[in-house]
């Protein structure tokens, strides 16, 4: 018999004991993905990660001391491999998952999330790809879009094509569809991600279209 398959594993944070709960049922009935710990608060998560190294983090983002953004940036600016963060939240055009995803979180979930919606965002996660929900983003940047300075990325130092395959990033396609939109291979098309990626400092995907939009890049209505 070969090696069973290594397990996701699954930090839980959020305030109410029963959305934990519910979590908890979700992610335990699935054999590839196991919970490692809880937490009802932002505060409890580095010591919890450093302990228990979770793959994934399921992160409320309103929590009363130390909010979901808060614990994200502190595990991104922290950590030299931190976890994948899926910020939870129970409207979609809550402003601090705006600020969460900004602060390095992967993608967001609503709290009315089907269970097999949350199981295949954790799974998508945790196998390096990014939740990137172009609508939804695009209402999140349009309620953000005159918090501050835009540089539109001026000192980036994309190239032409790079800029390009940006824009269609923002446009949610893959990069199968962008190959197929510029008539480029695949691996060409994952080549320049992997540029735009290193010049913006993005850690995936969601980061890159973030700051496309943050500086004003990419606007919401295009």
């Amino acid at each position: 018999m070969g090696e069973p398959a290594m397990s996701i594993g699954v930090l839980l944070v959020d305030d109410e004991q029963l959305i934990r709960a519910g979590l908890r049922a979700i992610v335990a009935s699935e054999p590839d993905l196991e919970v490692v710990g809880e937490a009802s608060d932002g505060a409890e998560v580095p010591g919890l990660v450093s302990r228990f190294r979770p793959d994934v983090v399921l992160m409320d983002v309103r929590m009363p001391s130390v909010d979901g953004v808060r614990a994200t940036g502190h595990l991104m600016s922290t950590m030299d491999n931190p976890p994948k963060v899926i910020v939870v939240t129970t409207f979609e055009n809550d402003d601090y998952v705006y600020d969460a995803l900004l602060a390095g979180a992967s993608g967001f979930l609503l709290k009315r999330a089907r269970p097999e919606e949350i199981v295949a965002a954790i799974r998508t996660v945790a196998a390096g790809e990014s939740l990137l929900f172009p609508a939804a983003i695009r209402r999140l940047a349009a309620q953000q879009a005159n918090r501050g300075p835009l540089d539109g990325l001026a000192g980036a130092g994309l190239t032409e094509r790079e800029s390009e395959v940006l824009r269609l990033m923002a446009g949610g396609l893959s990069n199968v569809e962008i190959a197929g939109e510029l008539y480029l291979g695949v691996q060409t098309v994952k080549t320049h991600v992997g540029n735009v990626l290193a010049k913006l400092g993005a850690r995936d995907r969601t980061q890159a279209v973030i700051k496309a939009y943050d500086t004003g890049f990419v606007t919401p209505a295009g």
